[in-house]
């Protein structure tokens, strides 16, 4: 796999570019064939954006879960591979 096509945005671009996606969907004014490819675009940027809160949620909990409330930080590996 080309590491430029498994590149992801991070958490704020994606939902920025969600956000877009939704804004010129709710006008109405875009075609039909364009409306499917920006559904299609929303929901990859929408599962990206759940992947990142999720792994966020997880690293918090590992945090938690210490005993003696340092904050030692370890190499994160996230759940999803894509």
């Amino acid at each position: 796999m080309d590491s430029d096509k498994t590149a992801k945005p991070s958490f704020e671009s994606a939902l920025a570019k969600l956000e877009a996606i939704v804004d010129s969907m709710e006008q109405g004014e875009v075609p039909l064939a364009e409306l499917l490819a920006k559904y299609e675009e929303g929901s990859k940027l929408l599962k990206i954006c759940e992947t990142r809160l999720k792994d966020a949620e997880l690293k918090i909990e590992k945090l938690k879960k210490q005993k003696d409330g340092s904050a030692a930080f370890e190499p994160f590996e996230s759940s999803a591979a894509e």
